[in-house]
């Protein structure tokens, strides 16, 4: 079976494990956010893709729930000796690696796809990992901030000012010129089936989907598409969909997730809706589905990949 899966984040790189366990013999593929990225301190990085990575090539802290297991932090302490800003993004040692890695080989011309492809030769994730496009779209947040109105990295919204600044809107710089990656678009179109993990609906998610050619190619093609809520009781289980939501107008709850995707064959994006077993939703057009989603475990991720399938068959 060919399996390609729209992640972003932490909650899209433990569904990823669960997918892999799920199904060991199956072609996984996944889709990944890219809007997260940015340049600090001259090193460019991928959070989404590094989560990913790290998560399925055994190196990440789950502990701490992000970055590198065993990290330290001294080159991050001596820039800030140094007053080097941003002091609020800190980098790890280990971390730093990849960055330089990457950094040099796209100062180089290679293009991120690429890159990904060479960094994963060193973690062996065992799914192939694609950016959602090689090209730079980074989601900004408008705030109110200062006594104006103005547009902030996400990562400054989210690190510096912990999503405490209410989010007016969000926009992705770059995504109308963006092209989809090398392999995405067949990813989706040869697919037997399309999951939309967890993740956060507005900037993992959505960002994915905004890239021109993207959704039209999950809306139109011939694999079934079943989404997972990233909505428990309420709240997001990790993360801040609740600090995004409003924004779009989207309740936040995992009925108002499931009808902001919207029903396939309405023009929206979902065949079949899984929700935690706690939770209730009605989505017009969508078979939605009660099962335990919280990811407490690789086995309760595991689970949660098998109720998808179970959802197609």
């Amino acid at each position: 079976m060919r399996i390609t899966v729209l992640a972003g984040g932490i909650g899209g790189a433990k569904f990823l494990r669960g997918v892999r366990a799920a199904c060991p013999d199956d072609d996984v593929t996944a889709i990944v956010n890219t809007g997260d990225d940015v340049t600090l301190h001259g090193l460019r990085i991928c959070p989404d893709l590094d989560s990913v990575m790290y998560t399925l090539g055994g190196g990440a802290d789950d502990e701490r729930g992000w970055g590198r297991r065993e990290e330290s932090w001294r080159i991050k302490a001596e820039l800030e000796i140094y007053g080097a800003e941003p002091t609020w993004f800190g980098l790890g040692d280990l971390d730093i690696a990849t960055h330089l890695v990457r950094t040099r080989m796209l100062d180089a011309g290679y293009p991120l796809s690429d890159v990904t492809a060479a960094l994963c030769e060193r973690w062996q994730p065992g799914i192939r990992l694609l950016p959602m496009t090689d090209e730079r779209c980074e989601t900004h947040v408008v705030v109110d901030l200062d006594g104006s109105r103005r547009a902030i990295h996400f990562q400054e919204w989210w690190i510096k000012h912990r999503a405490g600044l209410p989010a007016q809107s969000f926009v992705q710089v770059g995504v109308d010129d963006a092209t989809p990656g090398p392999g995405v678009l067949e990813a989706i179109t040869t697919a037997d089936v399309v999951l939309v993990a967890p993740s956060n609906p507005v900037v993992s998610v959505g960002t994915i989907l905004g890239v021109p050619g993207i959704r039209d190619a999950v809306v139109t093609g011939l694999a079934p598409v079943i989404g997972l809520s990233p909505i428990v009781g309420g709240a997001p289980v990790r993360g801040m969909a609740d600090a995004c939501l409003p924004a779009i107008g989207v309740e936040v709850s995992a009925e108002g997730v499931g009808r902001h995707y919207g029903a396939r064959k309405d023009g929206g994006l979902l065949d079949g809706w899984l929700i935690h077993d706690t939770d209730r939703a009605g989505v017009p057009g969508v078979e939605v589905r009660a099962v335990p989603l919280l990811m407490t475990d690789d086995a309760a991720s595991a689970a949660m990949a098998r109720a998808a399938l179970e959802l197609v068959s």
